[in-house]
């Protein structure tokens, strides 16, 4: 692959996988808006985001599997497919529940292109794959990060609808690129519909969907209330499937695998904590901002930005470090990082200014930068070429997680009242976060030490 194709397919992929990320930040902006137009409550309205996070958590891994077995170029069409029925149909939805599936659509639709997208990537990017992963993460970061802002101007310009139809142009190029670009799947074995029910491991995934259905429940409604049977019947469930992966003879999860291949199981551990330290850095500060050293809406969304910015930065160096030096060095850096920004906070919270909270927030966001890219790389290594769609999947529902988890962290620390004494519990939290994040680093270089001798 030369330079110039290599660039064609890194835009298609990043085209399609930024969609996720951009969906799930630029809602916020229009609950307000749909939920005057539809007359509804706000725990109603707000379904358009919790429906997405479990939609999401538990898809992921799904389209990856289908992907390995039908073509990961195909489950990436597919996906930017699923995405254009949201565009084209949301913005003509006349109930909110038209509203909910357009959503839904969005949804499965977008969490199917990122496996894809990543299995591509380790199949057909041999040479400096890590500087390629920094690419799309510069994509995916920058999503985040200034989604909201640009949900906000389309919504004061055109209305909610726009949050929806912005997609079109993206799913367009990323549908062109990859049909021309991409090369396409390798011939598959041509399943009867028996067949692939059966490769699927179709029972396998109806027991994972609900058990994490049942357990994301219980996590996304931890604010308002402890739902323990949700939460006993999702560990069933889970408990359910963990038993039948172990016997089944074409697992949909390779419970064994994950047994066994210590290597990827400790990088889905660290994404968790990864992504419970980082979202609670950012859902939790634009409050803390405002409600408590009194910032005003829009100094607060601008300190955010040093925290974004400097995670979307430091991804454009990571690539070649990566390259260079391999995961191990990167993730303990990263996590140095993280721990020391958090106790400084915890240390200055008495004489907090604009200056000394944004010079610990550009270093709070190089950690998350660095972790972001270290860790995509070292999944891909540890997967196997057969499972790799399957594997980024969960690595995606690690994401979700963790960024579940982080809000069920903010309900116990901040409870219902933002103070300055809860913003110092959340730091020391989040330094424990940090150690366990280095912990599992060291361990996971000690096992790349081991694996290197033998």
């Amino acid at each position: 692959m030369n330079k110039k194709q290599r660039g064609l397919f890194l835009t298609a992929i990043a085209t399609g996988t930024m969609l996720n990320p951009l969906n799930s930040s630029m809602i916020s902006l229009a609950l307000h808006a749909i939920q005057h137009e539809f007359s509804l409550s706000f725990a109603t309205v707000s379904w358009l985001i919790s429906s997405y996070y479990l939609a999401s958590s538990i898809v992921v891994p799904i389209a990856g599997k289908i992907g390995d077995l039908i073509g990961r170029r195909k489950m990436l069409l597919i996906g930017l497919l699923l995405v254009a029925i949201s565009a084209v149909g949301a913005p003509f939805a006349g109930t909110f529940l038209i509203l909910l599936g357009m959503r839904l659509f969005q949804a499965v639709g977008s969490s199917s292109i990122y496996p894809a997208g990543m299995a591509l990537v380790r199949t057909h990017i041999h040479e400096k794959q890590a500087s390629a992963l920094a690419i799309l993460s510069i994509f995916t970061s920058s999503m985040s990060a200034f989604g909201p802002t640009a949900g906000g101007f389309l919504i004061d310009f055109a209305g909610w609808q726009s949050i929806f139809t912005v997609n079109a142009p993206f799913i367009l190029l990323s549908f062109l690129l990859t049909w021309f670009a991409v090369p396409k799947d390798p011939k598959t074995t041509h399943y009867t519909f028996r067949e692939f029910w059966k490769q699927l491991d179709s029972i396998g995934i109806i027991l994972f969907a609900i058990g994490m259905s049942f357990s994301l429940y219980f996590l996304l409604s931890f604010e308002h209330g402890i739902h323990l049977v949700s939460l006993g019947i999702g560990i069933i469930f889970l408990a359910a499937f963990i038993v039948r992966e172990l016997r089944a003879a074409y697992p949909f999860i390779d419970v064994r695998l994950l047994r066994s291949n210590k290597q990827l199981t400790l990088v889905y551990i660290q994404f968790i904590l990864l992504n419970i330290f980082n979202y609670s850095l950012f859902f939790g500060l634009p409050s803390f901002f405002q409600d408590v050293l009194h910032y005003s809406l829009k100094t607060s969304g601008l300190m955010m930005i040093f925290l974004s910015g400097a995670s979307t930065l430091v991804s454009f160096l990571m690539g070649r470090w990566i390259d260079r030096s391999g995961t191990s060095i990167p993730t303990i850096v990263g996590a140095v990082l993280m721990i020391g920004g958090t106790a400084a906070l915890a240390v200055i919270s008495q004489h907090l200014t604009l200056g000394n909270i944004g010079a610990v927030l550009i270093f709070l966001g190089i950690s998350y930068g660095i972790g972001n890219v270290t860790l995509q790389a070292a999944m891909l290594d540890a997967s196997p070429e057969t499972i790799v769609g399957t594997s980024s999947g969960l690595f995606q529902t690690c994401r979700y997680l963790g960024s579940i988890l982080s809000s069920v962290v903010l309900a116990i620390v901040f409870g219902s009242d933002l103070s300055l004494p809860g913003f110092r519990i959340l730091m020391i939290v989040l330094v424990i976060t940090g150690l366990a994040f280095l912990v599992t680093a060291i361990y996971s270089k000690q096992l790349e030490k081991e694996k290197a001798a033998v």
